[in-house]
């Protein structure tokens, strides 16, 4: 039996790594789901990947015009939403140091005003019994070298997430956070680091990870499959890591 059956969800950063994997396994599970990300390009490919169920719109999270577009698409379109994914975002990873105010606003800008006022302007349309994920990090509660701003970026969701869930309880919308550990996604290509250094990196991290290797995005998915399914009920508030034991060490 499908997990999702016409269920409707949506993903920002839905074109690609963990978010384009999640899509993948909602669809695979019956839901119809609305992809958001920054590149027409990207999202167009990613639907047509995604099938029939699938449809895409552009637009960077961090414009706060976007998140009017995705509540007015998903208002003329389906009508309602039960499902919210906040997962786009973006990192930077400095000294803090050398951060500009320009570095700081761009962080904050994707990752807590953009969930802040994605959830808000979607919120209004989600069927009571519904659920909001948000994407975190391990970041926001492990020190990593030159992820400061990023981690309270992080942070700052993970506050959202706790009072959200009290928030909206008398609509049974429950809202959860999913933390991943180092991921084997696209986004890896884009910290900045050289080509020929980006092996090592990675093998640093997954040397950092009691299991032994990176996480894969798939496994993510499925978590957040868990978190967004009737699964998890009777599941709020809470803050799901899934990073192999990275964040104990």
């Amino acid at each position: 039996m499908e997990k999702l059956s016409n269920k409707v969800a949506v993903i920002t950063g839905g074109n690609s790594g963990i978010g384009f994997a999640t899509a993948r396994v909602f669809v695979a599970e019956g839901a119809k789901v609305l992809i958001v990300g920054r590149r027409k390009e990207a999202v167009d490919e990613a639907v047509e990947a995604l099938g029939q169920r699938a449809v895409g719109l552009a637009g960077d999270i961090a414009d706060l015009a976007t998140h009017d577009r995705v509540a007015a698409f998903v208002a003329e379109r389906f009508g309602k939403a039960d499902i919210y994914i906040a997962n786009a975002g973006g990192i930077r990873i400095q000294p803090s140091l050398v951060v500009t105010p320009q570095d700081y606003d761009a962080q904050f800008l994707a990752n807590a005003r953009g969930t802040f006022f994605g959830v808000q302007k979607i919120a209004p349309l989600l069927r009571d019994g519904g659920a909001i994920l948000l994407t975190s990090s391990i970041a926001s509660r492990k020190v990593l070298d030159g992820h400061a701003v990023y981690a309270g970026s992080k942070a700052a969701i993970e506050a959202f997430a706790r009072n959200w869930a009290l928030e909206f309880k008398d609509r049974r919308i429950r809202v959860n956070v999913l933390s991943p550990g180092p991921t084997a996604t696209p986004i890896i290509g884009k910290l900045g680091i050289p080509a020929e250094a980006l092996s090592q990196v990675e093998n640093v991290a997954a040397q950092a990870i009691p299991f032994g290797r990176m996480g894969e995005a798939d496994e993510l998915a499925q978590a957040a499959l868990f978190l967004c399914s009737a699964q998890s009920d009777f599941v709020t508030g809470v803050n799901l890591t899934v990073d192999g034991g990275m964040a104990l060490t």
